[in-house]
């Protein structure tokens, strides 16, 4: 219950939206050299110096050998990795940091080898946790705790025709971690090779990219390992801004795609910008120091003030936190396309907490996301708390001009979210009838007194030919984790918030569920939109049936993506809502029907 208090604190600190900010940001160069200074400070007061190492697995499936030459090939490409990590961390600042690897007697990379208990026919894109698995025992017999180290798994799932010059693979290509550990999944191929880079010649066949030359395809392998590897690390996605895409591509935008591209004259390649090297800057792997590694971590903000000016953002405020924090990270995520076009904009707080950024690098006609992380002196981006925390939504006209009337919105709610956070509901309804917002007002009512619909479609009987579905009672309900709700998520935010909107009324179906309505031929149409609510990473598909024919069906949505559906009733006798979970499993796939409405 507190931490629930104290994530909808925030909402209550809002305390201007349109005002002009009272200050400038500060230079990069000059945020390098601040944050640099408070965590050199905090690391020499009882330093805990320790080097820790990426550690490398080659596995392969029952009936394959290792790729030829895989150690010498393998000691290039990273050796080539940590150098481009290197150089980034130099040219912006922080000293020639990057990650280790560990070396045998020959001076070529300690590689742990492990064959799999299947041939290769039984692995696929989605095998990464069972390769995993695999990949454990190994680990352990060196020593290696996998869920506190960063590891890197070589998966000899690709198959590359020499002769022919032709290249497929079924490899997992993914990662994820923290500044405590992670792992990336890869794979391996003989044609892969550092040294290969700047070929323009030979052409070869790639499955998924078509006809490009074997240093493009080197590009992209070898930059994806580059680009995963960021994310075993704990960076997550970002694009570069107008004025950085003049260096290059971002590694952990489209980078994987462009690594090298300088090498052949076909581009400026990719680069680490600032909000990847002052993450990258506290990760033990590349501070050194393990200090504070198994500390919680807190971070609250006070004074919060989102102002919109022109076609820019302001963000100012004061961030607490233990341990300390040495920088603040705003991602400003347009929907569609995942995080890949998120830009970013960064500060460093203060002696008093108090920082302020800014940004006028925002996509046009889109709904977005603010999200603040608050950079912790021992490596922790605050990314293990929950998600509902520092994440604001707002939009931008085809004009470029921001709308920050979402965030106007939840400062409204605050006070009975608040109140509903300590079950006083009582207070909570009182507030409510002193919300002055129409539509904040109406949000709120749904929450503090909620009623249980008594008729369905086929039996309502009031006069309105328009009425919200989730006014009426459905013959059935079943979500994939949880209970059903209706006009609200079950958890501690329950506002219905998806791709930069909240919306009023709302039916949560976490993927896979089934709502069916029985509306007896009585009505012409239903509409509404549909999303994945804020804050969580599945993918789902959405489809109506209507007497058991399909009438509707959306395209995969992803986070931030919204989908609109309007669907003929006419003859219908019942119709069902069903939400799917896609390859990737139910994970994560908070699904919702937003604002769904039938009309007669």
């Amino acid at each position: 219950m507190k931490r629930l208090i104290l994530q909808l604190t925030f909402l209550l600190v809002i305390v201007s939206l349109r005002t002009s900010p009272a200050a400038e940001p500060i230079s990069e160069s000059d945020q390098v050299k601040a944050a640099t200074k408070i965590l050199d400070a905090w690391h020499e007061d009882g330093p805990e110096r320790a080097e820790r190492f990426l550690h490398i697995v080659c596995w392969t499936p029952s009936d394959r050998e290792l790729p030829t030459e895989y150690q010498s090939r393998l000691t290039r490409m990273m050796e080539h990795i940590r150098g481009f990590y290197a150089r980034e961390m130099e040219r912006l600042g922080f000293g020639e940091r990057s990650f280790n690897l560990r070396y045998d007697a020959q001076k070529q990379l300690v590689l742990h080898t492990v064959r799999g208990k299947h041939d290769t026919s039984h692995y696929a894109v989605q095998s990464g946790n069972e390769i995993r698995s695999e990949c454990l025992p190994t680990l352990q017999r060196a020593g290696i705790d996998a869920r506190q180290e960063t590891i890197l798994i070589f998966c000899n799932l690709a198959t590359w025709d020499e002769e022919r010059r032709r290249f497929t693979h079924k490899s997992p290509y993914y990662a994820g971690g923290s500044f405590r550990g992670g792992t990336a999944w890869q794979l391996d191929s003989p044609e892969l090779d550092s040294n290969n880079l700047k070929l323009k010649q030979p052409m070869i066949r790639d499955g998924q990219y078509g006809r490009i030359s074997l240093g493009k395809h080197n590009s992209i392998f070898i930059g994806g390992i580059a680009h995963e590897l960021g994310h075993a690390l704990g960076l997550p996605h970002c694009r570069a801004r107008p004025d950085e895409a003049v260096r290059g591509t971002a590694l952990m935008g489209s980078g994987n795609r462009s690594y090298g591209d300088e090498l052949r004259d076909e581009g400026q390649g990719s680069f680490l910008t600032l909000a990847h090297a002052l993450r990258l800057a506290s990760h033990p792997q590349f501070s050194g120091s393990v200090k504070g590694m198994g500390d919680r971590t807190k971070a609250t903000i006070d004074n919060l003030s989102i102002t919109a000016e022109g076609k820019s953002i302001h963000v100012s405020g004061k961030f607490t936190g233990e341990p300390p924090l040495y920088a603040v990270v705003a991602y400003f995520d347009p929907a569609g396309g995942g995080d890949y076009n998120s830009t970013t904009a960064t500060a460093v707080p203060a002696d008093d907490g108090s920082f302020h950024l800014s940004t006028d690098a925002l996509t046009k006609g889109k709904q977005s996301e603010l999200r603040l992380f608050p950079l912790h002196v021992n490596g922790s981006t605050a990314r293990q708390m929950s998600s509902t925390r520092f994440r604001y939504p707002y939009s931008v006209s085809v004009d470029g001009v921001p709308d920050l009337s979402a965030i106007e919105l939840r400062s409204d709610l605050a006070p009975v979210l608040a109140a509903l956070a300590e079950n006083d509901r009582q207070k909570a309804a009182q507030l409510a009838t002193e919300i002055k917002s129409p539509k904040a007002a109406a949000i709120a009512r749904r929450l503090t007194r909620p009623t249980k619909p008594t008729q369905t479609p086929a039996e309502y009987d009031g006069a309105p030919s328009t009425v919200a579905l989730t006014s009426l009672k459905p013959e059935s309900s079943h979500v994939g984790w949880g209970r059903p709700a209706f006009d609200r998520v079950p958890e501690q935010s329950p506002l219905l918030e998806s791709g930069g909107e909240i919306f009023e009324t709302g039916i949560y179906a976490h993927a896979p569920a089934r709502h069916v309505y029985r509306v007896a031929k009585k009505w012409k149409q239903l509409t509404g939109k549909v999303g994945l609510a804020a804050g969580h990473r599945g993918t789902v598909e959405f489809e109506i049936t209507g007497d058991g024919k399909r009438m509707w069906k959306s395209r995969v949505l992803k986070a931030g993506m919204l989908s609109e559906f309007n669907v003929k009733l006419d003859g219908v006798v019942e119709f069902e809502l069903l939400t799917h979970p896609t390859v990737d499993g139910p994970g994560s796939d908070w699904g919702l029907w937003l604002e769904p409405t039938l009309s007669k």
